[in-house]
């Protein structure tokens, strides 16, 4: 842990030289990363890929996990999080968007076992569910007062990415609840289908999280500033 504190001090302190060097705030060094897979692989690479074009001494050092870890404790200079947030004082925190949970079946598995049409049914389905952060399995359904509340379900598989969830869902494997912006294809051809539309609209938050005694150095400011652009282009993914 020393080692690496040190060594994240002495590239903070090149990435300073070589900015007053070229006498303009230049990104330049490594921006480590922690971004959640599927999401981090659809809506924010294109991103840093577009910055990393026009800044040839920026780089980067991207972790995929659904895991949520320790920022200051792994060394991570930014990282990206959807769902809520606990309060941790060493954290600045900006909100970058939201997405919109529905839950889907393949057309087979609804041929095959019917649509449910209560939310207790999901006690006793087949359902497939992500890298689970709490103990009870639970989907987050909305009432009728617009509120989302957790609901548990019955686990026939828990994956931790979201392209072997839609991989599943589409072999008939179960019922999913998945986001809006990694199953828009799947809903418009109507390879996937909802079910359970009353509870539908559940949202999570999605956030750019970065130590707050860090400096922020162009390289991280930066990335900061092209992702919340990004998060308000229309389309975009931070809000389907």
């Amino acid at each position: 842990m020393f080692l690496a504190s040190c060594e994240r001090i002495l590239d903070d302190l090149d990435g300073t030289e070589m900015a007053i060097a070229s006498g303009r705030d230049t990104p330049v060094g490594t921006l480590n990363l922690n971004l959640p897979a599927a999401f981090g692989r659809k809506h924010i690479m294109p991103v840093l890929l577009r910055l990393t074009s026009r800044h040839r001494h920026l780089d980067l050092s991207v972790m995929f996990t659904e895991r949520t870890v320790s920022v200051i404790d792994e060394g991570v200079d930014l990282a990206v999080r959807i769902g809520t947030l606990g309060n941790d004082s060493d954290l600045t925190v900006k909100r970058l968007g939201t997405q919109r949970l529905l839950i889907c079946a393949s057309p087979g598995y609804v041929a095959e076992h019917g649509a449910p049409t209560a939310a207790e049914e999901l006690t006793q389905r087949d359902c497939i569910i992500g890298w689970r952060r709490i103990p009870r399995p639970v989907w987050l359904l909305r009432n009728t007062a617009g509120a989302s509340i957790p609901h548990e379900v019955n686990v026939r598989h828990e994956f931790s990415d979201g392209e072997a969830l839609v991989q599943a869902v589409l072999a008939g494997e179960g019922l999913c609840q998945l986001p809006t912006w990694l199953i828009g294809d799947e809903l418009a051809t109507g390879a996937l289908v909802p079910v359970l539309d009353q509870f539908a609209g559940a949202e999570m938050p999605i956030h750019a999280v970065w130590p707050s005694s860090r400096y922020l150095q162009p390289r991280l400011r930066i990335v900061i500033d092209a992702l919340a652009d990004a998060a308000q282009e229309p389309g975009s993914g931070f809000h389907l």
